[in-house]
C-alpha cells in the first residue's frame, strides 16, 4: 500500500522500487493499494504535451506491479493505460452514508455539480438520495475539458488575395478532391484590424432551483479550494440556506483551508485517501469518512481468488 503524502514523486519512485524489490525477489503477485492515485487527472493531450499517466501506468507496470486497487479515479479511462487488472473502487457508498446521518433534512436538499463535467457523478448521487439536482454552468471553465491543440483545425490556407489594408478574403481548401475534377473551397472574411472575435464567456449562473434548499456539492477532488468557494457564494447568493461539500480525495493544496474558513461553506466531508492528521486540527469544517473497510475487502477477495462484483453492487455507471 502506498499513501500518496508530501512529494508525490517521492512516494511514485519509492512505489516503483518496491514493486521492482517484491518481483526480483519472485513474489507470485504484486498487488498495488494506492488509494489517491497521482497525476490521475493529466490524462489527456494538451497542446502538445505530454501524457504523464500513461507515462506512470508504463512504469508500474515494467516495475512489475501485477494488479492494482484504487478509488474514484477522476478520469476512468486512465484503466486502459494499464497492462494489468485495476479495480477502480468507489467511495460513494461511505458519502451517501455520512450525507444521511451527517446533514439534518437532507431530504429537503439538492445535489449540485460545480460544472457540467460533474453532472454524471452528481446525478448518480441524487438517484440514491432521491433528490434534485442543480448545476453550475459558466465562466469556470472544467480543468479537464479538451483544449484545442491544432489537430483537428483546418488545413494551412494556400492562397489568398487582400481585397483592403483592413480586411483579407482568404480562400482555404478544406479537402483535395483532385481525383473527382473538382475542388471544394470556403472562403472567409478576416478583419485584420480587429482580429478573430474574442471568446466571451458567461457569468456563472445556476442552472436548477436551489432557493430555500440545502446545497450538496459532489466533487471527486478538492485541491485548489478557490472553485468550490466561489460556488458556494453563488448558490448562498442564489438563495441555498447552506452549502456542503462532498469528495473523495482531498489535496486542501495552497491556502484552501483558510478559503474555506473564510467562506460560506457548512462542512467538507471527505475520505481518509490522504491523510489529514494535520489539516483537521487547522479546519474544524472538515470532517473525514474512513472508507478503509472496502479496501481491505478487496484486498481478501483478490487474494482468495473471489469474485469483485460484490464490491460494485447498487453503484450507477456514472459513479
Amino acid at each position: 500500500m502506498q499513501v500518496i503524502q508530501g512529494e508525490p514523486n517521492d512516494c511514485i519512485m519509492e512505489l516503483l522500487m518496491m514493486c521492482y524489490a517484491l518481483k526480483t525477489a519472485c513474489c507470485r503477485r504484486v498487488i498495488a493499494v494506492v488509494p489517491y492515485l497521482p497525476y490521475s487527472k493529466q490524462s489527456k493531450m494538451r497542446n502538445r504535451g505530454a501524457i504523464p499517466a500513461k507515462l506512470f501506468a508504463q512504469l508500474l507496470c515494467r516495475a512489475g506491479m501485477d494488479h492494482m486497487l484504487t478509488l474514484d479515479l477522476h478520469s476512468k479511462e486512465v484503466q486502459g493505460f494499464y497492462d494489468c487488472p485495476v479495480d477502480n473502487l468507489r467511495a460513494s457508498p461511505f458519502l451517501i452514508q455520512c450525507i444521511q446521518e451527517r446533514i439534518r433534512r437532507y431530504q429537503e436538499a439538492v445535489v449540485v455539480a460545480r460544472h457540467p463535467g460533474c453532472a454524471a457523478r452528481a446525478n448518480a448521487f441524487a438517484e440514491r438520495l432521491q433528490l434534485n439536482i442543480a448545476v453550475l454552468h459558466g465562466e469556470h471553465i472544467h480543468e479537464d475539458s479538451d483544449l484545442c491543440d491544432g489537430r483537428q483545425s483546418p488545413p494551412a490556407i494556400r492562397r489568398s488575395r487582400f481585397t483592403s489594408e483592413s480586411s483579407a478574403e482568404c480562400t482555404v481548401h478544406i479537402g483535395d478532391y483532385e481525383n473527382y475534377g473538382s475542388e471544394l473551397s470556403t472562403t472567409y472574411l478576416l478583419n485584420l484590424e480587429h482580429g478573430l472575435p474574442t471568446k466571451v464567456k458567461k457569468p456563472l449562473a445556476i442552472v436548477g432551483d436551489v432557493r430555500n434548499k440545502i446545497a450538496i456539492i459532489v466533487e471527486d477532488i478538492v485541491d485548489d479550494a478557490t472553485m468550490i468557494v466561489d460556488a458556494a457564494l453563488i448558490l448562498i447568493n442564489g438563495g441555498a440556506l447552506s452549502v456542503y461539500v462532498v469528495a473523495t480525495h482531498g489535496l486542501f493544496s495552497g491556502n484552501s483551508l483558510k478559503l474555506i474558513m473564510d467562506s460560506k461553506i457548512e462542512e467538507v466531508i471527505v475520505t481518509n485517501t490522504l491523510p489529514l492528521e494535520h489539516i483537521l486540527t487547522k479546519c474544524p469544517k472538515i470532517r473525514q469518512v474512513d472508507i478503509s473497510s472496502v479496501l481491505s475487502e478487496a484486498v481478501r477477495r483478490i487474494h482468495n481468488c473471489e469474485s469483485m462484483s460484490y464490491l460494485f453492487r447498487n453503484i450507477p455507471l456514472e459513479d
